[in-house]
């Protein structure tokens, strides 16, 4: 357990940040599941639409520091070949 002030204070932002970036990389991970799922069930249409959102979440999730820069463009590069070579 923190004794000082300022550790006990550390503490409390630590926890606030875990929630929120727990919460960002869940979306992340909901978006590419849903993606995953209409290209492996050949629903192209629907797939193209979703990649924005997929773009965005995977965006704001490297924004927060959730994931590194090239985790991301790695992870956005290798789900829209998933769907060219699906097709």
């Amino acid at each position: 357990m923190p004794i000082t002030s300022s550790a006990k204070k550390a503490l409390r932002s630590s926890k606030k940040k875990k929630v929120f970036n727990l919460r960002r990389k869940n979306e992340m991970q909901n978006v590419i599941k849903e993606y995953k799922k209409l290209v492996a069930g050949k629903k192209t249409e629907e797939a193209k639409k979703l990649i924005p959102k997929l773009q965005k979440a995977i965006d704001k999730a490297e924004k927060g520091g959730i994931i590194k820069k090239n985790n991301a463009s790695r992870k956005k590069s290798r789900l829209l070949k998933t769907i060219t070579i699906k097709i």
